[in-house]
């Protein structure tokens, strides 16, 4: 379904104090000179023309650390614990949309992850139609995912004087019907084309090549030597998977408590790009070299992902690049493996000058993103 109405921006708080009386409400807002998605309380606390955000909205359908059960180690006990609450992530732009859809598949495969899928099930989105590209890192023109009005549960197009709203599923419609919406009228229909014309204008591709011929290219290009070049600038901070919003790789841990009676299971981020990631009994580590594991992240994003899901596990969205402390950014990556298949000298776009300055402000912003979700708790608990 999708249907398009338009809501005055007079009413958006209105509407933010009758969402937070059903749900937790979060939405993009300022820190740190960068923006991270946090609860709100009125819609005056958000940056709904934000560029991106340090951490993706991943962290609320995917916790970079939660319980999976408890337990009594004698075997007497054991129970799921999953924490969730009904959540609406407000502003969420259309590439980490198309990140949740992938995790939508990822987690649904197999054996069905019942922790997200309860998550999930609480998540609402509401996205918002960026207008302009977020950073010079961003490529989502050539992903496809910087126009998806109709993949959020209720899509904005900022209008002016109102927003049009697209109400794509029944969880849309049920956020919205106690609002002040109007009919989208011919008039409007006008002004949301040439918004659209005009930001279509903006966007330009980023790559050298159709995102079609990606597959082939990182299978046909596995054993170029650029990989050894990147491997040797890479500083193995995990910045790019941290940032990432359709990293889905975690760890397992068991841990007891003092009197070793009781213990627990959780999970937590892990990262591709780890020394130790790849280590396995006996010592032996099958991605001991750095340039074997920046090698792998971009044939799962490019090939790998896309062999098992049909779906790219790259969205455009530039974080990894924005936030690589020595500019190790997809763009010049991938149009360097291109050129390189064609016999032509590549040429980056930029070198960084790399500095106190600049690696602090990459990174200030993200580990205090991280540090607050990393103690987050605010869900209910459900025994299974």
């Amino acid at each position: 379904m999708s249907d398009l109405k338009t809501i005055p921006k007079t009413a958006l708080n209105e509407w933010i104090q009758r969402l937070r009386r059903r749900f937790r409400v979060v939405g993009p807002r300022p820190k740190l000179g960068q923006f991270v998605f946090a609860e709100i309380e009125t819609a005056a606390q958000m940056a709904l023309d934000y560029p991106t955000t340090c951490v993706p909205p991943k962290k609320y359908l995917f916790p970079q650390q939660e319980t999976l059960l408890q337990y009594h180690l004698d075997g007497s006990h054991i129970q799921a614990v999953i924490e969730t609450e009904p959540t609406v992530i407000f502003g969420i732009h259309t590439c980490d949309v198309q990140a949740t859809r992938l995790f939508d598949h990822i987690f649904s495969q197999g054996f069905t992850d019942q922790h997200y899928q309860a998550r999930r099930e609480d998540i609402y989105l509401i996205s918002i139609e960026c207008l302009s590209p977020c950073s010079a890192h961003a490529y989502c023109h050539d992903m496809g995912t910087s126009h998806l009005p109709e993949a959020a549960d209720l899509h904005l197009t900022d209008l002016g004087e109102v927003y049009a709203v697209h109400i794509n599923t029944p969880k849309g419609e049920s956020l919205i019907a106690d609002t002040f919406v109007e009919e989208f009228s011919p008039a409007w229909q006008q002004s949301y084309e040439t918004v659209i014309s005009e930001k279509q204008a903006a966007f330009h591709k980023r790559l050298n090549f159709p995102v079609e011929a990606l597959n082939d290219l990182l299978r046909e290009r596995y054993s170029s030597s650029l990989w050894q070049a990147i491997g040797d600038k890479c500083l193995v901070c995990g910045m790019c998977t941290q940032v990432c919003p359709t990293c889905v790789c975690f760890n397992v841990v068991d841990e007891a408590n003092l009197t070793q009676t009781k213990g627990q299971r959780t999970r937590h981020w892990d990262s591709c790009q780890a020394t130790t990631f790849a280590l396995v009994a006996g010592g032996h580590n099958f991605r001991e070299a750095r340039m074997a594991r920046q090698r792998h992240r971009f044939m799962r994003k490019g090939k790998y992902m896309h062999d098992a899901y049909g779906m790219l596990g790259c969205v455009g969205c530039g974080r990894c690049g924005e936030t690589c402390l020595v500019d190790i950014t997809p763009i010049e990556v991938l149009n360097a493996l291109y050129q390189e298949q064609n016999g032509e000298p590549f040429v980056p776009e930029h070198e960084m000058e790399l500095s106190y300055e600049n690696v602090t402000a990459r990174g200030a912003g993200v580990a205090v993103d991280l540090h607050a979700g990393a103690s987050q708790n605010n869900g209910r608990t459900h025994p299974h």
